[in-house]
């Protein structure tokens, strides 16, 4: 299984702008970064439905994502794989996804995958943490588990990052990058 890193942005850049459907919704209405990014913060998650390393962290993603929004930061999920050479990947299954998944955030569709080519975005699972003013403070890992490692999930890279945020602590910048699958880029 071909691990592809997280690009690292650097720490203080800002939140890129964005505007994406979500499947779930039938309205045909779209999120914007507006709309997700609380006095608190944002979490920014690329996902996709597809990828093994996403898969392994799903059920944990789910309560993540309770967790989260209940501290009063928002969260929000996107894919931005090519549903052309990857339809389980595409809107239709990502409305699926999210109800199975018990996913409570929205779930983006980023069909051109500009959103991700702005967040520099590189595998799924990547994670990124926005402060309350729209700057990151944490990129990187959920935590150590990997699919077939051994290491129990417990997501708590990203939780310590989260639960420093909210506290109002300094978030070390000692952070480690996430592994997954490459996103699925459209060619041409």
């Amino acid at each position: 299984m071909a691990q592809t890193p997280s690009t690292m942005r650097p720490l203080g850049t800002s939140l890129p702008p964005f505007a994406l459907p979500d499947p779930s919704n039938s309205d045909g209405s779209r999120i914007s970064s507006a709309d997700v990014l609380t006095d608190r913060g944002l979490v920014v998650m690329f996902l996709c439905n597809h990828c093994p390393f996403v898969k392994h962290l799903r059920d944990a993603l789910a309560r993540f994502g309770e967790e989260t929004l209940a501290m009063g930061v928002g969260v929000v999920a996107i894919s931005s794989n090519d549903a052309a050479s990857y339809p389980e990947d595409g809107p239709e299954a990502m409305a699926r996804e999210k109800a199975d998944a018990g996913y409570v955030f929205p779930y983006l569709y980023d069909d051109t995958q500009a959103v991700a080519r702005a967040f520099d975005a590189a595998c799924t699972p990547d994670f990124y943490l926005f402060n309350g003013h729209g700057y990151l403070v944490y990129r990187g890992q959920f935590d150590a588990s990997r699919p077939g490692n051994g290491i129990p999930i417990t997501g708590k890279d990203l939780r310590d990052a989260v639960a420093a945020l909210v506290e109002g602590r300094p978030i070390s910048s000692d952070q480690v990058a996430s592994l997954g699958c490459n996103i699925k880029w459209k060619s041409g």
